[in-house]
């Protein structure tokens, strides 16, 4: 298989096993990510802790939805939970330090959707 790096032709080696480890960890990370949701919640709760209501009000998404996202994140050590024993009940949820391991992640998937808006909107010049 030939790849192109520079303007130079490369031969590449096909190797299965190599390509299914380089697959594995993405999957893994787009498995805990995917949907319309996961990182919105997450972006959201960089600006501070939120109550239920006030993170379904902050994103716009529905409470079944909302409380969905917010098990798998906490499931997956993202976000906390914590009840406080007051009339009515307050649950509020924030990002774990773990979560803090996003931020580049998350850096470069806003900088990649820009550049890619303005790609598609014609307002940057196309490559080859």
């Amino acid at each position: 298989m030939e790849q192109v790096v520079n303007e130079t032709v490369v031969q590449v080696e096909h190797n299965p096993k190599e390509c299914r480890g380089q697959l594995m960890p993405v999957r893994d990370a787009l498995d805990i990510l995917s949907g319309k949701w996961k990182i919105p919640i997450i972006i959201a709760l960089t600006f501070g802790n939120y109550r239920f209501k006030e993170l379904h009000r902050q994103i716009g998404i529905t409470p079944k939805m909302l409380s969905k996202e917010l098990r798998e994140l906490e499931m997956h050590q993202l976000v906390k939970r914590t009840v406080y024993d007051t009339t009515p009940v307050s649950v509020v949820y924030e990002l774990t330090p773990y979560a803090a391991t996003l931020k580049d992640v998350i850096a470069s998937l806003r900088q990649w959707g820009a550049q890619h808006r303005q790609r598609v909107m014609g307002k940057q010049p196309v490559e080859a």
